[in-house]
């Protein structure tokens, strides 16, 4: 007897609802390769806890008189340093899964192309909320109290973690573009180094030169800084939340279709 076969059409592209699950399957992933090594987590853990006692301790004096005084200045620019240098690892670990072949393995897969990709950066906002919360923590130890409350603490941490989403973006595209995990690590870092240092995230801007000040002035982490400093210091919702959140959304219209398009090529 003769086995009769029924052609079936398969989809060709996965809907809105599997594109969803695939990717808090993917996200879900990243988060069992966190528990698994540990070691991922030292520059949202260790990092943000020693920047925050060294700058303290070492600059307190110097720029605002007294240990106390500093605080309200220096832990929006830790943290929002700390967590805009953790999203230069979705570019380095996106290419690493690349090269070790993983991508490869997720193509042959009944998934959302698009699911690795994406599954990545939603995974990677809980770093930026461990190290959110690890900073105000470390800040309150040392004698932080925010006056704007605890409502705005929250809502400076979500502005943090939204702009440095977004921000991930840019290193997603290295990630993809890269020759090596390591290219994508130096390239990043030769960007936010000068953007994070050459900032009001440590000290007032008035204190530098002139020529200097335009810049910090014009820089983008300044403008986060200062909203979170708003915020916590304050209760307030100034021009410079307004100016990063409208910065966080025209990087994602900018480089999420740029990213999405160069994986598609790839994946």
């Amino acid at each position: 007897m003769t086995a009769i076969t029924v052609p079936r059409d398969l989809p060709r592209t996965a809907g809105l609802g599997q594109t969803f699950r695939n990717t808090l399957t993917m996200a879900w992933r990243g988060l069992l390769k966190i528990r698994r090594t540990p070691e991922q987590l030292i520059d949202v853990t260790v990092q943000p806890i020693l920047f925050t006692l060294m700058f303290t301790y070492i600059f307190g004096g110097a720029i605002a008189g007294d240990v106390a005084s500093y605080l309200p200045i220096i832990i929006p620019g830790i943290l929002v340093q700390t967590v805009i240098t953790t999203s230069v690892v979705t570019g380095v670990q996106l290419r690493e899964d690349m090269d070790k072949g993983v991508f490869d393995r997720f193509r042959s897969l009944p998934i959302a192309r698009i699911a690795p990709l994406s599954g990545a950066l939603l995974a990677d906002t809980v770093r930026y909320a461990i190290a959110t919360t690890l900073t105000f923590t470390m800040g309150f130890i040392m004698g932080f109290r925010p006056e704007g409350g605890l409502g705005a603490v929250v809502l400076a941490g979500l502005l943090v973690i939204v702009c440095s989403w977004a921000i991930s973006w840019i290193f997603a595209f290295f990630g993809v573009i890269a020759r090596t995990a390591s290219s994508v690590q130096g390239v990043s870092m030769l960007i936010l180094f000068p953007l994070t240092f050459l900032s009001n995230a440590f000290v007032p801007a008035n204190t530098m030169p002139s020529w200097l000040q335009w810049f910090v002035d014009i820089n983008p982490v300044s403008h986060i800084v200062t909203a979170v400093r708003d915020l916590v210091n304050a209760g307030t919702v100034g021009s410079d939340a307004i100016i990063s959140l409208v910065g966080a959304a025209v990087i994602v219209a900018v480089f999420a279709p740029l990213t999405v398009r160069a994986y598609m090529r790839k994946a």
